[in-house]
């Protein structure tokens, strides 16, 4: 049985991913999801030079939780047991240590909202950086 990593990387959720995961439970493939969500350094972007950082922290939490509601109510629906887990960082060096040090069998990612450029980049990163399978669903 598979434990599969899913990371939450922006507004879009992972929606996608959590379907995968759970036609996978569903068939018996798979015992654990853990959802992963990366919040992005707030203080590296433009917005940083005219907004406080803890008001561009609290609308990035309000996204994020609204995407995380939506991957959720997926695993939900289908009885797939999942774990949630934050952590801050730069999208694949963030997944990749965490992958690291939770070990997972697959790592899921979502790539369905993700344009040619950023979806390449993402791959391209987490193959770089990551020793665990990555897939991506579109």
């Amino acid at each position: 049985m598979l434990r599969l990593l899913i990371p939450v990387v922006d507004s879009g959720g992972a929606v996608q991913a959590a379907r995968h995961a759970a036609f996978l439970y569903l068939e018996h493939c798979v015992s654990e999801v853990e959802l992963l969500e990366v919040l992005e350094p707030i203080d590296e972007g433009r917005a940083a030079a005219f907004h406080s950082r803890s008001a561009l922290r609290r609308h990035e939490k309000h996204i994020m939780l609204d995407a995380l509601i939506q991957t959720c109510s997926v695993l939900e629906d289908a009885g797939v047991p999942y774990k949630w887990k934050r952590v801050f960082g730069h999208g694949a060096r963030a997944i990749a240590a965490y992958a690291a040090k939770t070990q997972p069998d697959v790592v899921v990612i979502d790539a369905s909202h993700f344009g040619f450029f950023r979806r390449l980049t993402m791959l391209a990163g987490l193959w770089r950086v990551t020793t665990r399978p990555v897939t991506m669903v579109h």
